[in-house]
């Protein structure tokens, strides 16, 4: 009976540990546009203006940082060792199979976890040129209005009030 709830017990730990790994990864998103990396605060931006002629809803899918691939492995791995019980063979059988499984439960989390909404954005600026921006649309542009297009770290826009 006491290896029973060994066994028990090791397996909630694993799922506990699994879980966390996703209520760690949950906590990421596509950061919005007024949001600055520490390389742009307090550098000059170069600021053009113009007007907004379309717009349209696309997908950003970000890059893959292998964070949730190696997180999820090395938790999975963890976890696992705690299912083989008291045999050796069994632990090194359930840390492999836990870092495999979790490995590939931390690259799907953080895949699905990097994409987001975004908005394109096609601009007119004041010289005539064109333009295209993608950014997030917390400021709720629409068509005919005129921005700012702040060139910094990266490009956005901002709305001018005024």
């Amino acid at each position: 009976m006491d290896k029973i709830k060994d066994r028990m017990w090791r397996l909630a730990v694993g799922a506990l540990a699994l879980s966390g790994l996703v209520l760690v990864a949950a906590c990421t998103g596509t950061p919005a546009n007024s949001t600055y990396s520490g390389y742009g605060v307090g550098r000059a931006a170069y600021v053009t203006y113009g007007t907004i002629v379309s717009m349209r809803n696309v997908v950003v899918q970000g890059g893959d940082s292998g964070v949730g691939t190696m997180g999820g492995a090395a938790l999975g791995g963890v976890a696992g060792s705690f299912i083989g019980g008291d045999s050796f063979r069994g632990n090194i059988l359930g840390a492999i199979g836990g870092a495999l499984l979790g490995g590939l439960v931390g690259n799907t989390a953080e895949s699905a976890l990097n994409k987001g909404n975004a908005v394109e954005f096609i601009i007119r600026q004041d010289d005539g040129q064109t333009i295209s921006v993608v950014q997030t649309n917390e400021n709720n542009f629409r068509p005919g209005q005129r921005v700012a297009i702040i060139r910094g770290d990266r490009t956005r826009l901002a709305p001018i009030y005024g």
